[in-house]
């Protein structure tokens, strides 16, 4: 039986751009979130070989140091030309200093190498998996994914990762050019298009309040 979440909530990230799309999802569902990072938890080694896994192994972490309900996100792009690379090793691209306009910058040059420079050969797709753990080991499990083409330069400051370089189906901007309503707000005021938007709308379905749930 799905749980439904109720009251504090730990968020098991250190990542900002994470912690800011997230809390804005929770946010309607008066859940008080609190993150790793402001707790001072340290991050687990991502061992996993799957983003569900990785997910996962953040959540329980988190959920058994604090004795707290804990939520992680374990997301990444996958380009087509790449064999799925970066795939979960997308932030360790960004290297220790978290520099993901490099990161950007050797996606492209591996694409050049494989001649993909044409917006056909340029496929990609973001993934995100939602898992939220209980301390007595409990868990709700969701992924999403979004579909894109990659553009060179990258275009746009908002966002975070490599969402400058993705350019969603369907659009004419990326997701660096883009509000943080247009990426990832819910309806009615958003249109739920990001891949971590997608993956909430499937957990809010099992564990939130059916409010604001869509379909």
């Amino acid at each position: 039986m799905n749980r439904r979440i109720t009251g504090r909530l730990v968020i098991a990230t250190h990542n900002p751009g994470k912690l800011a799309e997230m809390r804005e999802l929770l946010a309607p569902h008066g859940v008080e979130a609190v993150s790793a990072g402001e707790l001072g938890l340290p991050e687990p080694e991502e061992t996993g070989t799957t983003f569900r896994a990785n997910a996962a192994i953040k959540a329980i972490a988190a959920a058994q140091a604090t004795k707290l309900p804990a939520f992680a996100d374990d997301s990444g792009l996958a380009v087509d030309a790449l064999d799925g690379a970066p795939g979960i090793y997308s932030a360790r691209w960004a290297g220790a200093s978290k520099d993901f306009n490099a990161a950007m910058a050797q996606v492209e040059r591996l694409l050049q190498e494989r001649g993909a420079t044409t917006p056909d050969k340029r496929g990609a797709h973001f993934v995100s998996a939602l898992c939220v753990a209980w301390p007595d080991g409990h868990l709700e499990e969701v992924e999403a994914r979004v579909d894109g083409t990659l553009v060179w330069p990258p275009r746009g400051t908002a966002g975070f990762g490599y969402d400058p370089s993705f350019l969603p189906n369907g659009y004419d901007r990326t997701f660096g050019e883009m509000t943080s309503i247009e990426k990832h707000g819910l309806p009615p005021h958003g249109l739920g298009l990001s891949h971590r938007a997608r993956a909430f709308v499937k957990l809010q379905e099992l564990c939130l309040s059916q409010e604001k749930s869509v379909g």
